[in-house]
This record gives structure tokens, sequence and C-alpha cells, in this order.
């Protein structure tokens, strides 16, 4: 398992990504889903706070092997077998995600994302062996990676009231190691490839919130389609156009040129790909609110959408927007962000959001898309 080539042409995901890709969104759906029953009875800090920590299981997982296969992957039967592995431990924790919300136990969780990440050890493993300039770095990550997943099988040890403590230490660990792991001799990822795969995933979880939303809108419409559900249907729809144009209006490889300014980049989408995800869950819980089935308030519900939204485009608005515009673009973003979150307290609140989004889009399109100078590290 030798590097490859940071600067091999024509570099592209592949069909064993893609397919790891559909898969994980599994686990993002059941998340959402857990996500929209929680809000809609009303058990509002409960669902916020399962839907983060579930979704950082799936991101991280996910993180850390579309970098490997940026540096290190060579598509033979083993790397093939160890890959399908971790799809299979993505699925595993996908099946313990309801009772990971309605009873707080996350031991089938564990067991698949202790899964997911043993199989990058085995990664690590086979680079320690195959690649001696980068031999104290995969030791580095395969022993950090086992000490971490150890520290995560003995979390389920502890009283229920140090739950949350924990999680955060052992979220600091795995964000610790591949910086801890890099250095001396860093492995080699591919920028236009990581780029492609940042965008690959967040497109199907776009995808996963269309289709969240139009599941609870079709369950809400019972026999026939109210005006309500029609209207936050179309909504719904430029809302997540909105995102999608706003994320896609320009590549981010040219951001990628320093291992600072990645980990920044690639740390920071777990808020952008999270709050996609909430969205489709918000839809769902307004649909409720119309059709008289959740527990909460109209502005309550109408806040389910409004945050996700905020927080996605503040997110792009770090990431991506500011280091690649000036002028009106980048001032319009956070405007846009103060009057999504005022939106709920409007008659039609996910009708402004979307008019709001469609607005910010018109003048980053009016803006051409002009770049600006880089930001300095």
């Amino acid at each position: 398992m030798i590097s490859r080539s940071p600067d091999e042409p024509h570099r592209a995901a592949t069909p064993l990504e893609l397919f790891f890709d559909l898969c994980f969104v599994v686990a993002v759906a059941q998340a959402a889903t857990q996500l929209h029953h929680a809000i809609g009875e009303n058990h509002i800090g409960q669902g916020v706070l399962g839907f983060a920590m579930v979704f950082f299981a799936i991101w991280w997982a996910w993180v850390n092997f579309s970098w490997f296969a940026s540096a290190y992957d060579n598509d033979d039967v083993a790397y093939r077998l160890t890959t399908l592995v971790q799809i299979a431990g993505a699925l595993i924790l996908a099946a313990g995600v309801p009772r990971a919300f309605s009873d707080g136990d996350y031991q089938l969780i564990t067991l698949g994302y202790v899964v997911m990440r043993l199989a990058m050890v085995t990664q690590w493993l086979r680079v320690r062996r195959d690649d001696p300039p980068r031999r104290a770095t995969a030791t580095r990550f395969a022993a950090g990676i086992a000490l971490v997943q150890l520290g995560w099988v003995l979390r389920l040890l502890l009283p229920p009231q140090w739950g949350i403590g924990s999680f955060l230490v052992l979220v600091v660990c795995e964000l610790l190691v591949p910086i801890f792991a890099e250095r001396g001799r860093p492995t080699r990822w591919h920028p236009h490839h990581i780029a492609e795969r940042y965008s690959l995933f967040t497109l199907i979880v776009l995808g996963e919130s269309v289709l969240a939303a139009t599941v609870a809108i079709q369950a809400a419409s019972g026999t026939g389609y109210t005006t309500a559900l029609i209207w936050l249907a179309a909504a719904g729809l430029v809302i997540v156009f909105a995102m999608w144009w706003l994320y896609f209006d320009r590549s981010a490889h040219d951001l990628l040129t320093s291992f600072q300014r990645a980990y920044r980049w690639g740390y920071g989408h777990y808020f952008i790909l999270a709050s996609a995800a909430a969205v489709g869950a918000g839809l769902a819980v307004v649909a409720d609110h119309d059709t008289h089935m959740s527990h909460v308030s109209g502005v309550v519900a109408a806040y389910a959408v409004a945050v996700p939204v905020a927080v996605y485009l503040l997110s792009l608005w770090l990431l991506q927007v500011c280091p690649h515009h000036r002028g009106l673009v980048v001032y319009a973003f956070p405007v846009t962000v103060v009057l999504v979150l005022l939106a709920p307290f409007t008659p039609a609140p996910i009708q402004v959001i979307a008019v709001l989004l469609a607005a910010l889009v018109a003048v980053v399109v009016l803006a051409g898309s002009r770049p600006g100078p880089a930001d300095a590290d």
C-alpha cells in the first residue's frame, strides 16, 4: 500500500467510495428521523444532543476513511474487504440509533463505531508495513485510533451522569489523533479528490433531507393535500435548492493549500453536514405541526428549520465564502443568518426563509463569484 501522488491528474471518486457514501447515508437518515420525532414530541434538548453525538460518530468515521483513501487507495482485495467491513459497522451503528434516542442506550452504536474504526487500524498497519517513509506516521495513527476505541468501550461502563463529559473528552481525543499522527512525515492526500469527496457527501445529505421532508409531508397529508402542506413543500424545495447552489458556487480545492487550512476546512464540515441533515428533520416537524400531529408551538417548529439553516449558512460563510469572495457577498451571508433566525416570528416562516435564501443566491450570482484574496494562515 504505497502513497498515491497528490498531483495525480483526473483523480476522481471511485465506485467503492460512492457506495461507501450511500451506505453511510442510511445512518444519517436514521439520526435525522429520530431528531424529527424528538423535536415533535417536545424533547428538544435530548433530541438535539443525541443527534449531535450520533452524527459525530457517522461523520468522523467517514472523514477518516475519505482522507485515508485520498492518500492510499490502491483498490486491491484487502482494501476493498476492509472498506466493506467499515460499511457493515456503519449499518450496525444505524441499527442502534433508535435505541440511543429512546433509551439512551449507546451499546450498539458504540459497537458499530468501533468496528469502523478498528478497520481503519488495519488499513494503517498495512501502510506501516508497505510505506517505510511514513512508517512512524502510520504507527501513530494505528495506536491513537486503537487507544481511543478502548476509551469508547470503557465509556459504556461509566455512570450515566458522566456520559456527556466523557463523550466530549473522547471527541477531543479523536480530533487530536490526526494532528498528532501527521507530525514529521505527513500523508499525501489529493486536494481535488478531497474537495470532490466532501462535495459528494454534502450532495447526498442534501438529497436525504429532500427525501425526509417528502416522506413526512406525504405521511402528514392523509387523504388529501392541504394548501399549507403544498406551500411547505414548495418552500422546502427552494430552501434545499438554495443550500445546494450556495455550497457548489465554487470548488474548494484551492483552499486546501496547507495542513492547517485542511484541518480547519475538513473539521468545520461537521457543522455543514449535520445542519444539512437537520433541515430535513425540521421540515418534517413543520409538516407535523401544520397537520396538528406535533406537541410543539409554531415558533418552535419553525426554529427546527431556521436554526439548522442558519448554522449551515454561517459555517459555509466561514469555510468557503470569506476565502473566495469580497464585498457584498461577504456581508450578505451574516445578514441573511440574522433574518433567518427572526423568520419564525413571521406569519409564514418557512416561506420567508425560502425567499431569504433565494435572495442570497441572487446576490451570489450577481456578484459573479469574483475571487477574493486568500485568507492568511
